[in-house]
């Protein structure tokens, strides 16, 4: 590892702004981003989901609990039996079962709104995110990778999807994204988590994964 790297490791000595990037990381938690991208989704496009006119807040939990409720438990779990040390699983070690146990309820989840005829830009959110854990879990088998910056990139690749479907403009989105993914990447360096490759190597990933998705379902 070079000198800068070691020094990257070791993040901001400064702890304001440790403590500001240590509340950013937790609030961009990647585990967050497709129950975010979801509202994202139905204010700009809100006609996509007019199949659900009375039973939109049954989209979200369902969401909501395949995306953030089970993969936490499974983390919560494994931390009070002592598997890993942090939400944010910082070794490569420490991400397989939370990866494995995330990427079966992003399997059923997009398997459901598959079936349920889900509009095509929450397919591609649902599908985008299943695969982006896969990449992640595989990529996790030889090097580390930034999970926050993979999941910004995500948010991007999505909303690249919606300037390409949706009449609206999506140039304050789009500004708005750019602005969030780049705070989640600067919090991340702040305190030392990852290297500028890592970080780097996720926000390419989660964007060209959803991309990919788009181009599967169309």
């Amino acid at each position: 590892m070079s000198e800068t790297e070691i020094v990257m490791n070791r993040g901001v000595e400064s702890k304001p702004l440790r403590a500001i990037a240590t509340m950013a990381s937790y609030l961009l938690h990647p585990v967050f981003l497709p129950i975010i991208m979801t509202w994202v989704i139905y204010m700009i496009t809100p006609m996509s989901f007019v199949q659900y006119e009375g039973k939109l807040s049954l989209v979200f939990i369902q969401i909501g609990v395949a995306t953030i409720f089970f993969p936490l438990l499974v983390v919560a779990l494994l931390k009070g039996l002592g598997f890993i040390n942090s939400i944010f699983m910082r070794t490569q070690k420490e991400r397989i079962i939370p990866l494995l146990a995330t990427m079966m309820c992003y399997w059923w989840i997009s398997h459901v709104f598959k079936n349920l005829d889900a509009p095509l830009v929450l397919q591609v959110l649902l599908r985008g995110a299943y695969w982006s854990i896969i990449v992640l879990f595989l990529c996790s088998i030889f090097f580390k990778i930034s999970m926050h910056t993979m999941a910004a990139g995500g948010m991007l690749g999505m909303l690249i999807v919606l300037m390409i479907l949706s009449p609206v403009s999506m140039t304050v989105p789009l500004i708005a994204g750019i602005l969030i993914a780049g705070a989640s990447g600067t919090a991340r360096m702040l305190l030392g988590a990852h290297t500028q490759f890592e970080i780097w190597t996720g926000y390419i990933l989660g964007i060209l994964v959803m991309l990919a998705a788009y181009w599967y379902l169309v």
